[in-house]
């Protein structure tokens, strides 16, 4: 606890963290506590679990009074992070009670505007904020401490204007802070809009690249779904997280996982706050230990014991790449991200390996059974599956899909190529001329 008193926090904060058994502050904890309490502006730079929200809640705690008004308001991006942002806040005041409360879509408005009538400080999604507004049942006059948790996430989801509306309700004079993974140029143009001489911080990646092991499997689309159930079958770990780009394939891939006889559970923002709920209380729990999802969804969620993530999509932007395997390999544990390349993928992965030295290693097929596939109306045409015509056999020995080809690059006339590390392809189309058209390169 000394270490934690020597970045300023005291009272009944102290106590709350000594009751959750913290050992010692994280890097952003020790790089910004101290700033956030003497009232600074803050712009910290850190990944999803690096004890951020400890970080805007001591002067949450410390400055809020129980009674009198809304006096912090916490924005983030999605309903489970708000949720899991509301549950901290409310263990950090264990022993200096303040009314917490969470507000966002998907649930009925009218309780809610009963918890904002006493509410001290509120977690909520920008939309549902600005739906209050309109109906005038939050007041955020009184508003001291403003916090935009994933920053980046919340104005890559189209948030800005509905951000902006919110913080002009906001009064002028407040401490304002942000979180967020990256700093893009919007972030940027926010603060500067917003902040008072923001101090900007930064933590290293909370992943340990020592521990986390990078491999992908280069496949056919219709035979993804069998590989994914042959490696999730031989694998005895606790948390697994599957990525998809859309609902479509969460839900078919999900689907398919269960009728295959692998625990799993799919999530996405097409389901009821419920249902979301529901199943992230089935995984932390590990009642569901293969959680299928999509970014959105699992974004800014801290879930501990994350042993494997599989990539059964590849991302179209390559900073997502880095959140989703930035799930496993904490806090010293050793993890596994594992991406499975059919043609489709092989432009997105190109555009990973460019933007970012990555070591990833090829891995070859093992031999697998083809599994049954089961089609209903919500899932035909989702372009994803293994084997349409639903049957059983034999693959991976005697199929061999076709060699990894890099893709082509975005259509702007830059040419993307993949790595030649750690056994990694290297492209076929290096030194290559732009043909008319925008016709793929060729040789």
């Amino acid at each position: 606890m000394e270490q934690f008193k020597k970045l300023g926090i005291t009272g009944p904060m102290l106590r709350a963290i000594e009751d959750e058994h913290f050992e010692k502050p994280s890097e952003i904890q020790l790089k910004s506590v101290h700033l956030v309490l003497n009232g600074k502006d803050v712009i910290a730079k850190s990944a999803t679990g690096s004890g951020k929200t400890l970080v805007f809640g001591a002067p949450i705690i410390h400055d809020c009074v129980k009674g009198k008004g809304i006096q912090a308001l916490i924005l983030t991006p999605t309903r489970e992070l708000a949720e899991q942002v509301c549950r901290a806040l409310r263990k950090f005041s264990k022993y200096k009670p303040l009314e917490i409360h969470a507000v966002y879509g998907g649930v009925a408005i009218d309780p809610q505007v009963h918890n904002l009538r006493k509410a001290d400080v509120v977690v909520g999604t920008p939309g549902r904020l600005l739906d209050h507004l309109e109906r005038r049942t939050i007041d955020l006059r009184k508003v001291k401490i403003l916090v935009l948790d994933e920053a980046d996430r919340m104005l890559d989801m189209g948030f800005i204007d509905d951000v902006e509306q919110i913080l002009k309700h906001c009064p002028e004079k407040k401490q304002t802070m942000f979180f967020s993974a990256t700093i893009p140029e919007d972030v940027s143009s926010l603060s500067h809009k917003f902040m008072h001489n923001p101090i900007k911080v930064s933590a290293e990646s909370y992943v340990d690249p020592k521990k986390l092991k990078q491999a992908y499997f280069d496949i056919q689309e219709n035979h993804k779904l069998s590989l994914l159930t042959h490696l999730l079958k031989k694998e005895h770990s606790r948390l697994i997280m599957v990525f998809c780009n859309t609902k479509n394939t969460t839900d078919f891939v999900a689907s398919n996982l269960k009728a295959a006889g692998v625990n799993a559970q799919a999530i996405h923002g097409g389901f009821s706050q419920n249902r979301r709920s529901k199943t992230m209380h089935q995984f932390h729990s590990q009642k569901v230990t293969v959680l299928v999802c999509t970014d959105v969804a699992a974004r800014g969620l801290d879930i501990k014991g994350i042993t494997h993530v599989y990539n059964y999509d590849i991302p179209k932007e390559s900073k997502q790449y880095i959140h989703r395997i930035g799930r496993t390999a904490r806090a010293g544990k050793e993890g596994e991200a594992i991406s499975l390349l059919s043609p489709k993928d092989y432009e997105n992965f190109a555009i990973i390996q460019r933007d970012f030295s990555i070591d990833i290693e090829k891995r070859e097929l093992p031999s697998f059974e083809r599994v049954k596939v089961r089609r209903t109306d919500r899932f035909s045409g989702s372009g994803s599956g293994s084997g349409s015509r639903g049957g059983y056999g034999r693959s991976g020995g005697d199929r061999r899909p076709r060699p990894f080809k890099p893709g082509f690059g975005r259509h702007d006339g830059h040419r993307s190529h993949v790595r030649g590390r750690s056994g990694n392809p290297k492209s076929r189309f290096s030194g290559a001329k732009r043909s008319s058209g925008h016709k793929p390169w060729r040789k």
